[in-house]
């Protein structure tokens, strides 16, 4: 193999590497952002299990998080947050339905 080619092979892969090595900011805040906006629509972990699943994802995430476990914390996140997406859009449609009272 070309020296060139060769560097150039091993630069690229610690350059994936190095991209895998940055803690998931971004997509903590967005399941975070995610979780609380199903909550304030009215999911919780006894009434949607999309809503538990979110949360115990986020929770795997900050452990993996903690551990640096960068890959595994960014896949938790957007399990999270894809949870908390589902949930939100249930209890959205729950409170859709939801019979409107009318005033005595």
């Amino acid at each position: 193999m070309n020296p060139m080619l060769r560097f150039l092979a091993v630069f690229v892969g610690v350059a994936c590497l190095v991209g895998c090595a940055v803690a998931p900011v971004q997509e903590m805040s967005d399941a975070r952002q995610a979780i609380a906006a199903a909550g304030a629509a009215g999911a919780t972990t006894a009434t949607s299990p999309d809503y538990y699943a979110a949360q115990a994802a986020i929770t795997r995430a900050e452990t993996h998080l903690q551990a640096q476990e960068f890959t595994r914390a960014r896949l938790a996140a957007l399990q999270a947050k894809r949870h908390a997406a589902a949930a939100l859009a249930d209890a959205s449609a729950q409170h859709a339905e939801a019979p409107l009272t009318q005033p005595h």
